[in-house]
């Protein structure tokens, strides 16, 4: 079969230059298209259900809600665990499922089971609703919302950037292709707020839920359909949402007959109040900030979705207010680029290198071009692969390519050929030359390559977590030595029979002077082999104890460049003592010439993906570079 396929190409040159050309081309297409991150994601399948629980405090938040929303989720198909997490006013229940299942069929799933969880809990505001479709590498992009140093006071208070984050910067940051949630953190959500007076509402004889009907009864929009008056049609509509303190204030909670109306201003007071929270954020020992993150939809790539959400920032950036601005805190854009720099520079450079040895060793410039033009092809065949496949280009996928073993089979074809075409007669036909030579070698460089897949096959069977981690390295090496092997039977070829020429073989210098200091090594192996293998066997004992000392790591060490530091206080500790806790560290932080900025967030954010308490807080030290 090999050998057909070698008589195919050399007998349908054209057609198979074009179709590598093709190749290429759509490789180079691929490159741009394949999901770009630092490192893989390792997050398995899973589906959140958060449920807000307004004060409940953690027991009664674990009894009425997350326990109904479990047995609820019971019995999906395909799930491995479900786990829970009850804290103050919130629960946040993680179906797992099975690895291979498909994210949105897991979380459709999940959406049928939602009313009944709802039916099942005995609260009538507590909704449960899906967590947001991204992870912890979703969280790609952080900034802050604050009013411009130069601007002097430009009477904007937390809640007011809080309120202009939620309502104008976060909805429009949402329409960016690939960003699924904006999540805030920081400031307070502004509300309005009925303080009741006990002894004013029982005067009154007024009871709390005629109030609370009252507002729900003012704060109603509604259609009457329409009506048609001159030959027009007009729509009625009923207005009635509340819109101002004065409107609340003039609310009737009840109207006796023939008396006067009570209204809520008689009975209480309506200012603006925050909602209870359960986080803060801080920077640099200012004192509180609101700062919002940008969460991309799991599977997107990281660097077109930074890019686009950076661009759609600078132009919400011209309709801010005056005096407001938004400072980006973090960008994974950084990070990714540093590592995709390390990693393309080393294969540059690698590649360079085997090039460079290649055109030593053959001591044949056009061979050594040839060969060398394996290696390029090979990573465009895998770059379609990986596209096609869907796997990311990371540190894990692209650092293990090794370009000795992509050029290895390419090598001994060309090789070969030009050793035939030294040897041959000036009548000999230069196509019949070269097709005996590549089909002489067809079998050694399949085996080859073969023998080097068969190392990386295990690796595809491994699963969980060092599934996620190494099985996209193991492909993308596999993607790149199929490559090779199809390239070295088929275009290598090709290429030997158009470019080469019948040229006498001659054993370049630098291979003569190893060829010279080869030989004693290599007559003293033959004529003393229980003295080499006692030596042998020696250098290997001593590998041992080195070896068991080198240590060992799960991943590469990945050098962000920034620091993150996790600290946990007494499961008492109230916000109101962490915020001035965490400006204290930022200020102590900001003291080293090193650091950039340094910014805290302490408990839970507005979206609840990690829901840690106000004893836990998060401090993010960016550094210079």
């Amino acid at each position: 079969m090999l050998s057909g396929v070698i008589e195919w190409s050399l007998a349908n040159r054209a057609m198979v230059i074009a179709l590598f050309v093709l190749m290429a081309l759509g490789g180079l297409y691929s490159a741009t298209q394949v999901p770009v991150d630092a490192v893989p994601d390792l997050v398995n399948i899973q589906v959140q259900v958060v449920t807000d629980a307004g004060t409940l405090p953690p027991l009664e938040v674990e009894r009425a809600v997350t326990y109904p929303v479990e047995l609820a989720m019971s019995g999906l198909p395909h799930v491995e665990e479900i786990r829970s997490i009850s804290r103050l006013g919130i629960s946040l229940v993680t179906i797992v499922f099975r690895e291979g299942t498909d994210i949105f069929l897991a979380r459709q799933l999940v959406a049928e089971r939602l009313p009944e969880a709802k039916s099942r809990i005995p609260l009538a505001d507590a909704a449960p609703r899906l967590g947001t479709l991204s992870t912890a590498l979703g969280e790609i992009l952080q900034f802050e919302v604050k009013a411009r140093p130069d601007a002097g006071d430009v009477g904007l208070s937390l809640m007011d950037l809080r309120s202009l984050l939620e309502w104008e910067i976060a909805p429009a940051m949402r329409e960016v292709s690939g960003v699924t949630d904006i999540n805030s953190h920081g400031g307070y959500a502004k509300s309005y707020e009925v303080r009741i007076d006990p002894d004013r509402m029982s005067s009154q004889g007024i009871t709390l839920g005629e109030v609370l009907a009252a507002l729900e009864r003012n704060n109603v929009s509604t259609g009457g359909g329409y009506i048609v008056k001159n030959g027009e049609q007009r729509f009625i509509r009923g207005e009635a949402l509340l819109k101002s303190i004065d409107a609340i204030e003039q609310v009737v909670v009840r109207s006796p007959p023939g008396g006067v109306p009570v209204l809520i201003r008689n009975i209480g007071d309506v200012e603006i109040a925050p909602l209870v929270r359960q986080g803060a954020a801080t920077r640099d020992g200012r004192g509180e900030v609101v700062t919002g993150m940008v969460m991309m939809v799991r599977g997107e790539n990281s660097l077109r979705v930074v890019a686009m959400a950076k661009q759609r920032l600078e132009t919400i950036r011209s309709t801010l207010p005056p005096g407001v601005e938004i400072d980006i805190l973090y960008d994974r854009s950084d990070l990714i680029a540093r590592t995709l720099d390390t990693v393309l520079h080393n294969l540059a450079e690698g590649g360079l290198f085997v090039a460079g040895v290649l055109l030593l060793l053959l001591g044949n410039v056009r061979a050594g071009l040839i060969v060398s033009l394996a290696i390029p092809l090979s990573m465009l065949f895998a770059a379609n692969l990986m596209w096609a496949t869907g796997i990311s280009a990371s540190l894990m996928s692209l650092g293990a390519i090794d370009f000795g073993l992509v050029v290895d089979s390419s090598v001994i074809m060309v090789e070969n050929c030009v050793r035939r075409l030294g040897l041959a007669g000036p009548t000999d036909s230069k196509l019949d030359i070269v097709r005996d030579a590549a089909i002489e070698v067809r079998g050694p460089t399949m085996f080859g390559e073969l023998i080097i897949a068969i190392v990386y096959l295990p690796i595809l069977f491994l699963e969980g977590t060092e599934g996620k981690l190494f099985r996209p390295m193991a492909l993308t090496v596999l993607f790149a030595l199929a490559g090779s092997l199809i390239i070295s039977l088929t275009l290598m070829p090709v290429l030997a029979a158009t470019v080469l020429a019948r040229e006498k073989e001659h054993e370049p210098l630098l291979m003569r002077l190893f060829h010279r200091a080869y030989q004693p090594l290599a007559r003293l192996a033959v004529y003393h082999p229980v003295v080499v293998s006692l030596c042998a066997l020696a250098l290997v004992a001593a590998s041992v104890p080195v070896a068991a000392n080198l240590g060992a790591e799960f991943m590469p060490r990945l050098d962000e460049g920034d620091l993150l530091i996790e600290v946990n206080r007494l499961p008492s500790a109230t916000l109101e003592d962490s915020v001035p806790l965490t400006t204290r560290i930022e200020e102590t932080l900001r003291g080293s010439p090193e650091v950039r900025t340094v910014f805290c967030k302490t408990g839970r954010p507005e979206i609840a993906n990690d829901i840690m308490g106000v004893l836990q807080t998060d401090v993010w030290v960016m550094l210079k570079p």
